[in-house]
């Protein structure tokens, strides 16, 4: 069953600046504390330096890879590039949410680097239906990340399932983790279904860049390794960079609240009810690329990524003002709440 609250009685606003113009709006108070904090003012040199040591440790690990030679062990050397992998995937999404650079046209250049080129995953699909998550969170019908697929996010959705999907869904808080072992190649087949409908232009640019690193990334396996062990280490890549990522967008907003049809909530709790923080230090902090800090992230999406810790503070102090609750669990708590979640949406098919 869909975990739902119902609407509060407060005006609703299509996003975070709407709600700031909103007089009346309980976000527009924290929105002002925090411009004028000096949070959301960019950090291009922590960006410039987190860019360039992604891009060394990148190098590192392939000519550690050409250094190791032909033998069987070097495929493991796929764990560290797919760790990498995951940094360039979360430096791709601060572009995406224009965190970086002053104009978007600078941040989308910058995605479309880190994104199509460095890792062949469209920045464009990416961006599409990154930002329909952060319009609605969690609301069925809006939100991509809650829509009808291999997995299901409510008993509705798990009902409708038929065949080997609906074994899946039956199983699916078992079979969570080993299906994220194959997001890295879905969310590469994903960005090349999208640009058939994009525009020529589009077309040539995203697609000339995923054919490029398609082309340069198995050049340079095949060409340092033996066929054999050139595709296990794109497949151990692949598969630990899938569940690498999967598992820090799994536990921000499983088992948290899910809008009713027609509800209307401000944006400080369309924001706030629907996501959960992942407690931690700096270590949780580098693993989770700062959406640990998954709250300020959506009430903040432009905030760049090192300020998230610093406005947690201004946002837990608001949201007890005004009476929001606010999620928060360690990592491993956080991960035995989205999986609980997972497991009551298939409970009814057992």
């Amino acid at each position: 069953m869909a975990v739902t609250l119902p609407a509060p009685p407060v005006p609703s606003a299509s996003g975070a600046e709407g709600a700031a113009r909103s007089g009346g709006s309980d976000f527009a108070p924290l929105a002002r504390r925090v411009r004028a904090s000096g949070l959301l003012e960019r950090r291009r040199g922590y960006y410039a330096w987190a860019i360039g040591v992604n891009l060394v440790a990148t190098a590192a690990v392939w000519a550690a890879v050409a250094w190791a030679g032909d033998g069987w062990w070097t495929v493991l050397l796929g764990v560290p590039l797919a760790v990498i992998a995951v940094r360039t995937a979360f430096l791709g999404h601060d572009a995406g949410h224009r965190q970086i650079a002053r104009s978007a046209r600078a941040n989308r250049w910058l995605g479309l680097v880190l994104g199509n080129l460095l890792l062949g995953m469209g920045h464009g699909w990416w961006s599409d239906k990154h930002n329909r998550h952060h319009a609605n969170p969690n609301h069925v019908g809006k939100d991509p990340d809650v829509g009808e697929g291999v997995l299901a996010w409510t008993q509705e959705q798990a009902g409708r399932q038929r065949g080997v999907l609906r074994w899946v869904a039956r199983h699916q808080a078992v079979l969570f983790f080993p299906l994220l072992a194959l997001e890295g190649v879905n969310l590469k087949v994903g960005s090349l279904l999208f640009l058939r409908g994009r525009p020529r232009r589009d077309r040539f640019v995203e697609g000339g860049l995923l054919l490029v690193h398609a082309v340069g990334y198995f050049a340079l396996a095949l060409t340092l390794l033996p066929v054999g062990q050139a595709l296990a280490l794109v497949a151990v890549q692949h598969a630990v960079f899938g569940v690498h990522l999967g598992a820090v967008f799994a536990p921000n907003h499983k088992g948290m609240a899910m809008p009713e049809p027609g509800a209307r909530w401000d944006h400080l709790r369309r924001q706030v009810l629907t996501s959960r923080n992942v407690r931690g230090g700096v270590v949780t902090d580098w693993l989770m690329g700062g959406l640990n800090y998954q709250i300020e992230h959506h009430l903040f999406p432009g905030m760049p990524r090192c300020n998230l810790r610093r406005v947690r503070p201004l946002v837990r102090a608001h949201c007890a003002e005004v009476g929001v609750p606010y999620a928060e669990a360690g990592l491993v708590g956080s991960y035995r709440l989205a999986l609980r979640y997972m497991r009551e949406v298939g409970e009814p098919l057992r």
